[in-house]
């Protein structure tokens, strides 16, 4: 992905949707945030060649997240828009790193803390997603701060699936950004996106609160939110 935006057509946004909607690969399973499969910090993976380095990226992700939720919040919600704090990155291998509501944050993860009211992410994780493509760090801080949302909002707002929710929030603000002229999808990112998705996706469908969803389901939240915009992401019952 690359900012400021580059002039695209309407037609390049509804190919991204397609590939998306069409993908039906299953994930792989882990806690919290699953682990992508055959990914680790000192994994093999392909380089991207030139382009940004992966703090520009989250720099530019972290940018474009906000900008676009402090442009459109009022479209959508009542009351100010009141971004996170962005703890950003840490090394949760590390002793003494920070906590949320007491515990440490997680490996290999990154979170939303509610207590804490901030993002933040082990770069090892950026790190590894970013040598898959660059559209990992996007995707990753557009799914965080989609929680940071959910935490703002009355709870007949916030959809039982709350993982999924975020997915498809993710998916408002990226082609949102997109439609907004601040970020353009270049050749790939549809395949990085979808392949972020599926890898950070839990091995069975959603079934509970802490559920990720599978790959399949993961793919169809991020393209519903791509297509319908942020109320596109709320329960039926407000839509």
């Amino acid at each position: 992905m690359v900012v400021p935006w580059c002039p695209r057509t309407a037609a390049a946004v509804l190919t991204v949707l397609t590939v998306l909607a069409l993908l039906t690969v299953s994930g792989c399973g882990g806690s919290g945030l699953p682990r992508p499969a055959g990914t680790s910090p000192s994994a093999s993976v392909p380089d991207p060649g030139a382009g940004d380095s992966v703090e520009e990226d989250i720099d530019a992700a972290v940018s474009i997240t906000t900008t676009y939720w402090s442009t459109h919040w009022s479209e959508f919600f009542t009351g100010a828009y009141r971004p996170p704090r962005v703890l950003g990155a840490y090394d949760g291998a590390a002793a003494g790193g920070p906590s949320c509501g007491g515990t440490p944050l997680p490996d290999d993860n990154a979170v939303y803390c509610p207590g804490g009211d901030y993002v933040a992410w082990d770069m090892d994780l950026m790190r590894a997603g970013h040598r898959r493509g660059d559209a990992w760090v996007y995707l990753v801080i557009a799914h965080e701060w989609g929680h940071a949302v959910q935490n703002r909002l009355d709870a007949g707002l916030v959809d039982l699936a709350r993982e999924l929710q975020a997915d498809c929030l993710a998916g408002a603000v990226l082609f949102g950004a997109a439609r907004d002229r601040t970020l353009t999808f270049e050749d790939g990112d549809t395949d990085e996106l979808a392949d972020a998705l599926s890898a950070l996706a839990d091995a069975t469908p959603w079934t509970n609160t802490s559920d990720h969803g599978d790959a399949s389901q993961r793919v169809s939240a991020f393209s519903r939110g791509a297509e319908s915009g942020v109320r596109g992401c709320l329960p039926d019952a407000v839509r």
